[in-house]
């Protein structure tokens, strides 16, 4: 199954690396102009030149107002109203809870969960002001985990933040229903990226895997055919949902 993205233009945050630069690939071949956002900004710009004239890279810490602002200025000026936002940017600073350090705690939360709202609210209010009512283009995908609802992973401010977006993306979706912007929530399980450091190649890492049902980690891809439907025409009448995509992993 494919979707046409030609038309539209995407901000992707955590684009250095992973998902978020993956993402970045399949929406250019999809047709979409996208501007791929990060804080290694040397990564962004590194993609950009294997992707063309489609792709911009911008300097984003979605953290911080200013530069989410920032971000989204150079965008419009570059390729006019962003209609489509993938908010993907997140941290992980696993441990017992015990002993995880207080300012992790704070990263973890301010990139995971206020990050994403401050980019997806930005993202919104430019909607908005550019007549997504009428047009009804907006869309607004957000990037959460299963692990929000799963117990014991040894990332209890990472799961919490998750589960934290889940219920944000239904709320915003209620909030902004009447305004033409669809927000959904893709919940990935375990695929193997920068994120995870070298955990699965570890003792504890192996027996994680050894305890899902097919003991196979998803391929980066699997998430493509959602995402591509929800960032479409086609999802024109999906709004508020939550899918996991898991391979089975949290059954």
């Amino acid at each position: 199954m494919t979707f046409d993205l030609s038309g539209r233009t995407a901000l992707i945050t955590g684009a250095s690396s992973g998902l978020g630069a993956h993402f970045a690939e399949i929406f250019v071949a999809a047709g979409a102009r996208v501007v791929i956002g990060a804080r290694r900004i040397d990564r962004v710009e590194a993609l950009a030149a294997r992707l063309g004239d489609k792709a911009l890279p911008v300097a984003i810490d979605v953290t911080d107002e200013t530069s989410i602002a920032a971000a989204y200025d150079r965008a419009e000026a570059h390729f006019g109203t962003v209609d489509t936002i993938i908010a993907n940017a997140g941290v992980a600073n696993g441990g017992r809870s015990v002993d995880v350090a207080a300012s992790a705690l704070r990263a973890t939360i301010d990139t995971n969960f206020t990050g994403v709202l401050l980019t997806a609210r930005e993202g919104a209010r430019r909607l908005i002001a550019a007549g997504s009512r009428e047009t009804g283009r907006g869309r607004i995908v957000l990037v959460g985990s299963i692990t929000a609802h799963l117990t014991g992973q040894g990332d209890s401010a990472y799961a919490a933040s998750k589960a934290a977006v889940a219920h944000l993306g239904r709320n915003l979706a209620r909030e902004w229903v009447r305004q033409g912007i669809n927000v959904n929530v893709i919940q990935p399980g375990y695929i193997q990226t920068e994120i995870a450091g070298d955990w699965f190649e570890s003792e504890g890492g192996a027996k994680q895997i050894a305890a899902w049902h097919r003991r196979r980690f998803m391929p980066i891809d699997v998430l493509d055919p959602q995402l591509l439907y929800f960032a479409s025409d086609a999802s024109a009448m999906v709004t508020g949902s939550v899918i996991d995509i898991d391979d089975g992993q949290s059954l």
